[in-house]
């Protein structure tokens, strides 16, 4: 079950984010990812700390072959039908009309191989008054309505980690195991379009049940009030965060554990709903008392009354964290030309068992000769 995909042969056609995730999923699966990159370069993603091969383009690219063909000339193209006329999957993100104006069209690919799933990743998808403008993260952030429930509109800031490409590469997988499923059973192949506008908005439904059953516009601390979630600076300058919902026993024991019983008592925190009301003035309230000590000295104290807890940790106290070391979450392994490199494993296991061997994300070309061989191409 852990090459519950082998036998699939996936052609990519991806670059950056998206439709690398979702062949890098669909590889973790055991399928067979062939990406077709541009002699120029490649991969833009490749180029981001030079060497044509930065920790970008690693992080997204694992266990694929990689072959360069111009698609622009008629030689590529006609390598690529050969690669698509024994696929199963063909992945791309290209902005809509591209394919079209390679002369790949639904209707011919049909015509060479009516079993392939072709899926198309957009930014606004094919039709519409945005379908032709460029899209990225911010870009689908933004009209989506996540940036607003996450941005202070006092001092807006873009942070954190790609979140549109993310699951737009995700429910792209999704859709693909689905169709594969669905031609299973029919025999045929199927058309699968995911755009990062929609996905975005998939992605956090919640906020716009509220608007519509509610009338509320949910904002930056909407979710956080309701779950009860805050972030503590401590002593020594670390940050700890508790979530304590809507459980009241996690109410009682955190102001046990932080010594103030006169929370209890204050008229403003006697319900979640009240504390739900008067989030701000709640968190005010406790971040002073955090200040007394250190990180690692709430950490004990929580932990020892089952408050919900984490400390607030960052990307190498991660990797160093005794849980993540003993779920074996990173991997390391040795590149021929870039030394030690460590990944992450797929936060699936089945059977116990994480999934096929792990290989590097290729050198660009790394496979085209016997790819070339394999496939009769010129």
């Amino acid at each position: 079950m852990n090459h519950a995909l082998e036998g699939i042969l996936v052609i990519e056609l991806g670059t950056v984010l998206t439709a690398p995730l979702a062949g890098m999923m669909l590889a973790d699966l055991g399928a067979r990812v062939i990406k077709v990159e541009h002699p120029s370069g490649g991969d833009p993603f490749r180029r981001h700390a030079g060497k044509l091969y930065s920790p970008h383009f690693a992080s997204f690219n694992r266990n694929k072959e990689s072959i360069q063909l111009d698609l622009q000339g008629e030689a590529g193209k006609a390598d690529l039908l050969a690669l698509l006329a024994r696929a199963d999957v063909l992945l791309e993100n290209y902005r809509p009309g591209v394919m079209a104006r390679l002369g790949l069209t639904e209707e011919a690919l049909k015509e060479i191989n009516p079993r392939l799933v072709w899926c198309s990743i957009t930014g606004f998808g094919a039709e519409g008054p945005y379908r032709d403008r460029p899209c990225y993260d911010a870009v689908a952030l933004g009209l989506s309505g996540l940036a607003s429930i996450m941005l202070d509109p006092a001092q807006p800031a873009m942070t954190g980690p790609t979140i549109s490409d993310n699951v737009t590469g995700m429910y792209a997988c999704y859709g693909i195991l689905g169709a594969l499923m669905g031609r299973a059973r029919t025999g045929n192949g199927a058309r699968v379009e995911v755009n990062m506008l929609e996905a975005s908005i998939a992605f956090s439904p919640e906020g716009f049940a509220q608007y519509t059953r509610l009338g509320a516009v949910p904002g930056p601390q909407t979710r956080v009030a309701i779950s009860q979630s805050h972030a503590f600076p401590c002593a020594d300058g670390r940050l700890v965060a508790v979530h304590l919902s809507s459980v009241e026993k996690f109410w009682q024991a955190f102001v046990a554990v932080i010594e103030r019983p006169d929370l209890l008592e204050d008229t403003r925190f006697l319900s979640p709903e009240l504390r739900t009301r008067n989030y701000a003035l709640l968190n005010r309230e406790a971040a002073h008392t955090f200040l007394s000590r250190t990180r690692d000295e709430w950490c004990e104290r929580l932990a020892q009354s089952d408050v919900p807890f984490s400390p607030v940790y960052s990307v190498p106290e991660v990797m160093d964290d005794p849980q993540v070391r003993q779920a074996r979450t990173f991997y390391e392994i040795d590149h021929p030309e870039h030394g030690k490199m460590v990944g992450i494993h797929r936060p699936v296991t089945i059977d116990g068992a994480r999934g096929p061997t792990t290989r590097p994300a290729p050198l660009l070309g790394e496979h085209g000769a016997a790819i070339r061989t394999e496939f009769g191409l010129a």
